[in-house]
């Protein structure tokens, strides 16, 4: 049994974009993910966690504050954020490392990590297009530039390909499986005297959805999962994200050149390859494991896997994330530490992935901040009294992709969820009970205002209790900087 009052390693393994039904241990047969199984079997999954924020900027800066985006302030991608209660680790013993994406903006902002090795979105344009990361350093090395945008423009086939496009440098340069092998190496060669604090964060399956040739076999005659998209579902759009349809159409973020009526070919291809990309990154965990192991550190070591948020790969009629269907604010969270918590264990109440702050932090021995609105997944781990949450919430600020919107707010009970836009009349409500796939809107329905009523309700008091939470937070923010955390105690 692993000695609990022994400060364990903790390595946070973090995807980008992937969605909860991708892992073969959970239901998603059509995926093979031995690895991620094994977390799961030897572990316990939380199979109703949902983001905070759907797309990766905001979400990030949540989980690693602790607060709302309505509270720290970053409500969409491309807004500052450096300050990280990984510095509180760092204050306490912890040698802390990064490896991977972490998205803070600046991109190589410390964020209270004593190593960073960044590698940042595959495809940079907007966005950072100069910033020169690990990942870039490796290829410029072997005289090589990474697939981007402007490469796959070229392509005949451009248009078709839906952000799918094979590897076709080097496989270890490939994006995943660097960031997996610098971990790897960073674990085999360096010494670690002290509790080791790491997050490995691999740029997939976030497109352009780049798997090598040899795993797209793997994939391209298989039984997947396809979106089923009727034109009615299409006209009952609310018209922001029938805006978001046109949009990515005509801007083709992250290589993805959208279309309004793939063809079931594109769809298969574009998730097959997503599927492949995801069993790419499965190897390189498997490996992380085993080298932990070799290492004699693995029964010390508590493992999450998450990540940032999901991708509608089609579903709803929609690209990439944004719009908060569950495909997109439903992720992957697996803790795995074989002796300290009972394993191969699933909790189905309601939890948001910011959760992960207090719980990692009171793994080390310290005290959340009473005004993080993140909450403890502790006693749920240690199989206590845990009701979950009532409700979880999840926001996002207008953006590049986000055009037809100031601000989105999400509430989701387990029976039902609402969509409300700022300063727009039209809104999204779905009995989950009898609607799980999200297409029946009843916002307009005379016999649903009671329940639409209910969830407005609902976010107001979250405002203000929010508010009322953080106001300390926020006192602290005008003489330190956005959300600099302090009165944090050993225990």
């Amino acid at each position: 049994m692993t000695d609990k009052t022994e400060k364990p390693d903790i390595v946070v393994i973090m995807t980008d974009q992937q969605r909860y039904d991708t892992i073969n241990a959970l239901g998603a047969h059509h995926v093979d993910t031995p690895n991620l199984d094994r977390l799961v079997n030897r572990g316990v999954n939380f199979s109703q966690c949902h983001v905070t924020a759907p797309s990766c900027v905001p979400c990030r800066a949540s989980l690693f504050t602790g607060y709302y985006p309505h509270s720290n302030g970053v409500h969409a991608n491309g807004q500052a954020w450096n300050k990280t209660w990984v510095s509180l680790l760092q204050e306490s013993g912890y040698q802390t490392v990064n490896i991977g994406k972490m998205h803070t903006i600046p991109y190589d902002a410390p964020a209270g990590f004593d190593e960073r090795y960044i590698v940042e979105n595959k495809d940079r344009f907007l966005e950072g297009r100069y910033f020169f990361d690990e990942w870039d350093k490796a290829l410029a090395s072997h005289g090589l530039k990474k697939q981007q945008r402007e490469e796959y423009r070229k392509r005949d086939d451009y248009r078709e390909c839906l952000g799918a496009f094979p590897w076709e440098l080097p496989e270890e340069l490939h994006s995943d499986v660097f960031v997996g092998r610098m971990a790897r190496w960073w674990l085999s060669s360096k010494p670690v005297e002290k509790p080791l604090f790491m997050v490995v964060g691999f740029p997939g399956p976030h497109p352009p959805y780049d798997p090598t040739p040899e795993y797209i076999e793997r994939y391209m005659d298989r039984d997947i999962p396809l979106p089923e998209v009727s034109e009615e579902d299409l006209a009952n759009l609310p018209p922001v994200f029938t805006e978001k349809r046109l949009h990515d159409v005509e801007v083709d973020h992250d290589s993805v050149a959208w279309s309004l009526n793939p063809t079931r070919e594109q769809l298969h291809r574009m998730r097959a390859y997503y599927c492949a990309n995801v069993e790419m990154i499965d190897r390189e965990v498997g490996q992380i494991l085993d080298t932990l192991e070799e290492r004699g550190r693995l029964d010390n070591t508590i493992i999450v896997f998450a990540s940032d948020h999901g991708d509608c790969l089609g579903d709803h009629g929609l690209s990439q994330k944004w719009a908060p269907y569950d495909e997109v604010t439903r992720v992957p969270l697996i803790i795995s530490a074989p002796g300290r918590f009972t394993e191969g264990r699933d909790v189905d109440q309601l939890v948001q992935l910011f959760d992960l702050g207090p719980t990692i932090l009171e793994w080390a021995g310290l005290t959340p901040d009473p005004s993080f609105e993140a909450e403890s997944l502790n006693p749920a781990l240690e199989e206590k009294a845990f009701d979950g949450r009532t409700h979880v919430f999840c926001e996002q600020g207008g953006d590049v992709n986000l055009t037809g919107a100031e601000y989105l707010t999400m509430v989701r009970s387990t029976t039902h969820k609402l969509v409300h836009f700022k300063g727009l009349s039209c809104g999204q409500l779905f009995d989950l009970v009898n609607d799980p796939g999200e297409k029946r809107n009843l916002w307009d329905k005379p016999d649903a205002a009671p329940k639409k009523q209910e969830l407005l309700d609902v976010i107001r008091e979250w405002l203000i209790d929010t508010s009322v939470k953080t106001r300390a937070a926020r006192r602290r923010a005008v003489d330190t900087g956005p959300m600099e955390h302090r009165g944090m105690q050993v225990t």
